[in-house]
């Protein structure tokens, strides 16, 4: 493998006097989903036009209130699902929804007149501005560059004063933002919001996204952490970060650059998206529930998520998912289901108690799951053969025959080489003692 063909991509981020490392999340972040367009978009068949609606309808359901719903310049489909939201008054009155647009005059003619009538909607503008992008895709320089991102504002501010009547909102996306030269990227972006003029009551968001994975999780922090110190009223803007997980950390970007002083969160259910995918909203959120902060989403039916997200994406859940997998809640080493075991007897349910388990971060029963050690293998021990016994079948084994009925049950497996159903440890326990 010619490793050395390979060099760093982002560049260095001259960061004095690094506040993160010593902070908390201690509240949940503005989410919004892009499923509908970044997750669709990345999908082998996109979604129909009612397949969009119903899977908006179920974004809603869980309690988001920002939902990107597409890019409405580039299809049709696209276009005629914003307007049939907005005609079919779709959109609850708590609920914004976000359309985007590449900062092209076209573009942003078609966006805004997707927008007619809506009552709550966000235009999130967008040019890349990475060193590569410039130099290699479009051949400009960075004052070119700088002045596309410019021109790009003040028309979509001109097109929505004189079309729109509603609460329209601003967000303004440096695109490759990991690979862009950190002064530049404020450079810019603080020449689109001169446009955009941010205040108390017109706050405007500033998306950074991780439009592609460069670094280790800590290096989007530094950037994000270097954002917020040198952009131009800080206080009336909403610092959001929209991480994809090409080297498989898009939750832990999203979590640190929450540390960094990011406010919002933009990702899919699942982590559906582009090449290797977004940040998974629905870990972040969890992340979040199992050190007692209020995750802000309707998230106690995981099951249900499942199979919406399964029929609309086509997409399956791996089984290894941290709280979803369907062996997420599933111990086959002797050790764990022992603890595990003891952990639940002492502890339990209870909602008087603090959960407490060695090994199960949430108590499973909150997102609609259950603990079952049902998978009994040549690796398992007393702890999940007890468990199956008691709670199946209502045996409580002295620990002399336990021992020696999970020895009989340990040398079933080995000869089977997989694993054991209830039923056959139950067959085994009557072939044996009854």
């Amino acid at each position: 493998m010619n490793y050395k063909k390979y060099q760093k991509m982002y560049h260095p981020i001259p960061l004095e006097d690094r506040q993160w490392p010593n902070n908390e999340i201690t509240h949940a972040p503005i989410w919004c989903s892009v499923d509908l367009r970044d997750g669709n978009q990345a999908l082998y068949s996109p979604m129909t036009t009612e397949e969009k609606i119903e899977f908006f309808k179920f974004l809603v359901k869980l309690g988001f209130k920002e939902i990107e719903v597409g890019f409405p310049a580039a299809s049709h489909t696209e276009f005629e699902f914003v307007r049939r939201l907005i005609d079919e008054n779709l959109i609850p009155d708590d609920v914004t929804i976000q359309v985007l647009t590449q900062a092209r005059e076209h573009i942003i003619k078609k966006t805004v007149e997707a927008l007619k009538g809506a009552k709550n909607a966000i235009i999130h503008l967008y040019n890349s501005t990475s060193t590569l992008q410039r130099e290699v895709v479009f051949r400009k320089s960075k004052e070119e560059i700088k002045q596309l991102a410019v021109d790009g504002a003040k028309l979509v501010m001109s097109l929505v004063d004189g079309q729109l009547d509603g609460n329209i909102r601003f967000e303004y996306s440096p695109e490759s933002f990991t690979c862009t030269e950190p002064d530049y990227a404020a450079e810019v972006t603080n020449a689109v919001l001169d446009v955009f003029k941010p205040s108390e009551t017109n706050k405007v968001i500033v998306n950074l996204p991780s439009t592609i994975e460069v670094a280790t999780a800590n290096v989007y922090a530094d950037q994000i952490e270097y954002m917020c110190k040198h952009l131009n009223n800080r206080e009336h803007l909403v610092i959001s970060v929209h991480a994809h997980n090409d080297r498989g950390t898009g939750v832990a970007s999203s979590e640190l650059a929450l540390l960094a002083g990011a406010d919002r969160v933009e990702g899919t259910i699942f982590g559906n998206g582009e090449r290797t995918g977004n940040t998974d909203v629905i870990t972040v959120a969890l992340n979040m529930f199992c050190q007692g902060i209020d995750p802000e989403l309707h998230l106690e039916n995981i099951d249900e998520i499942i199979e919406v997200y399964e029929k609309y994406n086509r997409l399956p859940i791996n089984p290894r998912h941290p709280y979803a997998g369907e062996m997420a809640y599933v111990a086959f080493s002797g050790s764990h289901q022992d603890a595990i075991k003891k952990s639940m007897d002492k502890f339990g349910s209870s909602p008087s108690n603090k959960w407490a388990n060695p090994y199960l971060t949430i108590d499973p029963t909150d997102i609609g799951r259950k603990y079952e050690p049902i998978l009994i293998n040549s690796q398992s021990g007393k702890g999940g053969v007890s468990y199956i016994m008691e709670n199946k079948y209502g045996y409580t084994l002295p620990k002399p025959m336990l021992a020696e009925f999970s020895s009989l049950i340990t040398d079933m497996s080995d000869e089977k080489k997989t694993v054991l159903t209830n039923h056959e440890i139950h067959q085994a326990f009557k072939d044996t003692y009854v």
